[in-house]
């Protein structure tokens, strides 16, 4: 049975259907002038309207990438660029008197975001701040707002965390963000949230925005960053004039289809969906409580808000009080894939609880027995039971 759906979905079926033809027949580089470039080159501009339809923007604001990670460090790494530009135009002072650029995130976002922001703090690029999340994994927009200044150069706040499914308030934490610092790039991950939620990068107000391929029935390998056509954006590979200059190499041609056939899907079933990935999740939850949280309920634990509307529908983040979550995993390993919440450390008996789990401060006999169950498309009553 898979309930890893965060980690990673199935290419769909429709998806493989629109990538066959440029596996066998059309193999053209899209930038030759001749016949054998043409569908490659139209599909790719396909493609390109396909996931701006989903995210709600204009298809010139969308640049392919090979993976999330790529797109949420180079998020930063282009606002930061930016900041060291202006202040080498502006400021008269020395280059080593000039403030560092400044970066406002949350303690429960993806590794791609704070391993980056460590690295980059340790090679006395930037400076960064985490504001930390409620019980329920929630950033609070005044927390995020009070941690922005005058040298902030981007608030990265993700949509949806992928262990627990808290949906972030992104809109507010970006208007506060603002009337703090007009100048501030907002970006968010939201990796985890498109085909779970609705993603409208208006709605959101952000500047930039993560999209992965794999986690919408696309293959692993391909991705994408919106970039507001107001926001600046420094290139992120330098080579040929690809992505409108923004990103050199050759297109991946094969996975870009599949990621515009991946994002019409999310359109498509937009209304459908999700109600039925929080059912298959609600009656797991149900099941679970029920055989293994004892006469008083005690026995198990949901991780998360409270509030469904605030949580994503697939994603359960359950704790099992006295058991080790990677143990039971280990025993389970060839009849349910899944996730913990707690990873043993190599050649160590004892389980460390996950970064989300420690700033949430879940309690630690439930941290320990945590496991992420993720449904999807392809989730069936059958699966659950």
């Amino acid at each position: 049975v898979y309930l890893d759906y965060n980690a990673t979905t199935p290419i769909f079926p429709e998806v493989a259907a629109a990538m066959e033809p440029f596996l066998w027949e059309h193999f053209g580089n899209p930038s030759s002038g001749h016949a054998f470039a043409a569908p490659c080159r139209d599909a790719i501009h396909k493609a390109r309207g396909q996931v701006a339809s989903m995210l709600g923007c204009d298809p010139t604001e969308v640049v392919f990438t090979s993976c999330g990670s790529e797109s949420d460090n180079h998020a930063i790494a282009s606002a930061v660029d930016l900041f060291v530009a202006k202040n080498r135009s502006s400021d008269s002072k020395p280059k080593a008197m000039m403030n560092k650029p400044h970066v406002v995130s949350t303690a429960v976002e993806h590794p791609a975001i704070l391993e980056y922001l460590a690295a980059k703090a340790k090679a006395n690029e930037l400076t960064y701040d985490l504001v930390p999340v409620n019980e329920e994994g929630l950033v609070d927009p005044k927390a995020v707002a009070a941690k922005v200044r005058s040298d902030t150069c981007m608030v990265t706040v993700m949509h949806a965390n992928n262990e627990t499914g808290a949906i972030q308030p992104v809109a507010e934490c970006a208007r506060l963000a603002r009337e703090k610092n007009e100048d501030v790039l907002i970006h968010t991950d939201a990796a985890q949230s498109c085909g779970k939620i609705p993603v409208k990068v208006n709605d959101l107000g952000v500047d930039m925005c993560t999209v992965v391929g794999h986690k919408i029935g696309a293959p692993k390998g391909v991705a994408a960053l919106y970039v507001a056509s107001a926001a600046p954006f420094s290139k992120l590979l330098h080579g040929g004039g690809q992505e409108s200059g923004r990103r050199a190499g050759t297109e991946n041609v094969l996975e870009i289809v599949g990621l515009g056939a991946a994002c019409e899907l999310v359109e498509r079933e937009k209304d459908i969906l999700p109600s039925h990935m929080s059912a298959m999740r609600d009656e797991l939850s149900r099941r679970l409580a029920s055989g293994l949280g004892g006469d008083d309920g005690s026995g198990v634990r949901v991780n998360g808000p409270r509030d469904d509307a605030k949580r994503l529908p697939n994603t359960l983040s359950v704790g099992i009080k006295g058991v080790s979550a990677s143990q039971l995993l280990d025993v389970l390993k060839d009849d349910v894939a899944a996730s913990a919440g707690a990873a043993c450390h190599s050649g160590e008996a004892a389980a460390s609880v996950s970064a989300v789990l420690s700033a949430m401060a879940v309690p630690e006999e439930y941290a320990i027995g945590t496991l992420r169950l993720s449904v999807g498309r392809h989730t069936c009553p059958a699966d659950v039971e």
